[in-house]
């Protein structure tokens, strides 16, 4: 494992590009599998999430090149197996996504536990629900087992939440079952709604994408598709909150305005000087004022992988502001590390947090236990005064292309050290 020795104070600037959207990366792959024919997907993010997904089309029979490059080819000729590697599926959530794309191949699919973030609080029932809808059926054995060896069936689907994997999940499904399905209560985030592209450039018709019902008519021949990934909101979001907690003036490019909006109506609540341009999001140095409140919400609200970002940009805040992520319990916790360094911070429950401001932080070791306070423990480093170490940086970089490149770049005073 490695660790990132930050050492803060230093104000940044510059400018950084993202990369496509991890959370579109992920289903793309897994839709790679419902053809034999070639797929070519560009602005690829360089990603170790990306690339464990790559490994597990590589494992169930698909020829994949470009792994580690913005480029990748995925062509599957022949699913071999029903049973992806459960070492590679213990690594991460985003492994469901194979569900439907086996179910359609093979007539099974049996999965270990999806790891990644949260595994114990994140069920997957929602995605179970949607597929047994479709025909498919339990089988007892250890893990995620099921079977569809009639095929998969058209149907009407509610899902009980609008989860967005269980929407992917219950897209890649439908697209494979002969007929027309719908989902409702679907999600409308901009990943989704990418997926919903990707599968109408293979050959599958589509209507609703990107709304709360979505009409799939699945069941024709797939041909091959190329697509270039949209930017990642999440990670020009998360720059540009660096950008804030450091004084900093940077620009960040390449991401849609349109998805970019949710990111700016907050940072401006906060009284950080903020433009969008096209693909281009500029944040000028600032002094932050509380917000009151900062709730999460299902899109186009603002989104809970940003939250802890946010949370940190509150102890540099002027006055106090409720965080309230209600999607997930806890995922503030991990921020509790916060008071260690100087935060006035008070945790109301799993789901709520004040944050008092603005304090001054001081540098300490950091656990990264998940991606997204990861990345938020690390903007709380480069604010404070003296010598932070946040580990394992691994847990960042799951989600995060070259971090410490792009701190480099952007100034940051920052030093990775390999280690066990």
């Amino acid at each position: 494992m490695s660790t990132l020795v930050i050492e803060g104070g230093h104000r940044l600037s510059g400018s950084v590009d993202v990369e496509g959207n991890k959370n579109s990366a992920l289903p793309l792959l897994a839709a790679c599998l419902l053809t034999t024919e070639e797929c070519v997907l560009t602005n690829v993010p360089r990603i170790s999430d990306v690339e464990v997904m790559a490994r597990l089309l590589m494992d169930l029979g698909a020829t994949v090149h470009g792994i580690g490059t913005t480029t990748l080819r995925v062509r599957c000729p022949e699913v071999s197996k029903d049973e992806p590697d459960p070492t590679l599926v213990g690594r991460l959530r985003g492994s469901v996504l194979l569900f439907g794309p086996l179910l359609a191949r093979r007539g099974r699919a049996c999965l270990a536990p999806p790891g990644g973030d949260f595994p114990a609080r994140r069920t997957i029932a929602t995605h179970l629900d949607a597929l047994k809808s479709m025909g498919a059926r339990m089988i007892a054995r250890e893990g995620h087992a099921l079977e569809a060896p009639d095929g998969l069936k058209p149907a009407s689907i509610y899902l009980y939440e609008a989860s967005v994997t269980g929407t992917e999940t219950a897209l890649l499904a439908a697209a494979a079952a002969p007929g027309v399905s719908e989902i409702r209560h679907a999600a409308c985030e901009p990943h989704v709604a990418e997926l919903c592209t990707f599968l109408q450039r293979l050959g599958i018709e589509i209507t609703g994408g990107g709304t709360s019902t979505i009409r799939v008519h699945g069941g024709a021949k797939l041909h091959r598709a190329e697509h270039r990934l949209c930017g990642d909101y999440i990670e020009a979001g998360s720059w540009a909150v660096v950008a804030a907690v450091t004084g900093g003036d940077v620009v960040v490019k390449g991401a849609r305005p349109e998805d970019m909006e949710v990111v700016a109506a907050v940072l401006r609540r906060m009284s950080i000087s903020c433009a969008l341009d096209g693909d281009t999001f500029t944040v000028a140095p600032s002094t932050p004022q509380a917000a009151g409140r900062i709730t999460t919400g299902l899109w186009p609200g603002f989104p809970s992988d940003l939250v802890s970002l946010v949370t940190v940009l509150a102890t540099q805040a002027a006055g106090p502001t409720l965080v309230h992520d209600w999607l997930y319990e806890l995922r503030l916790f991990a921020l509790e590390q916060l008071s260690g360094m100087g935060a006035d911070l008070f945790l109301c429950d799993p789901h709520r947090m004040i944050v008092t401001g603005p304090k001054r932080l001081r540098g300490r070791p950091l656990d990264s236990r998940d991606l997204r306070s990861g990345m938020a423990l690390i903007a709380a480093a480069l604010a404070a005064d003296g010598v932070s170490r946040v580990a394992p940086l691994e847990t960042v970089e799951r989600g995060y292309s070259r971090v410490v490149d792009r701190l480099r770049g952007l100034g940051a005073k920052v030093d990775k050290i390999d280690g066990d």
